[in-house]
């Protein structure tokens, strides 16, 4: 499993779950990093924060820049 996919499932996805959301990791090809958002992250008016913080948390700890493509979930019975 890739460094980045374990951080973001291990130490970032913990912390998002506290604020009712869930960020799932997608790919990782080259800098580019797909994720999908879910729960309160899929409605969220400032996600772009968010995002804005990942990058800088793996910068960080994982020693990688990305790009972040951000894709929102809704959840099943929101789509109707």
């Amino acid at each position: 499993m890739d460094k980045v996919q374990k951080y973001i499932e291990n130490v970032l996805q913990p912390k998002i779950q506290g604020d009712g959301g869930w960020i799932e990791f997608v790919s990782l090809d080259g800098n580019e990093l797909t994720v999908i958002f879910r729960g309160e992250c899929s409605k969220c008016l400032i996600l772009d924060r968010c995002v804005s913080w990942i990058k800088e948390e793996i910068k960080r700890d994982c020693k990688k820049t990305v790009n972040i493509t951000a894709i929102r979930k809704k959840p099943y019975f929101q789509d109707v």
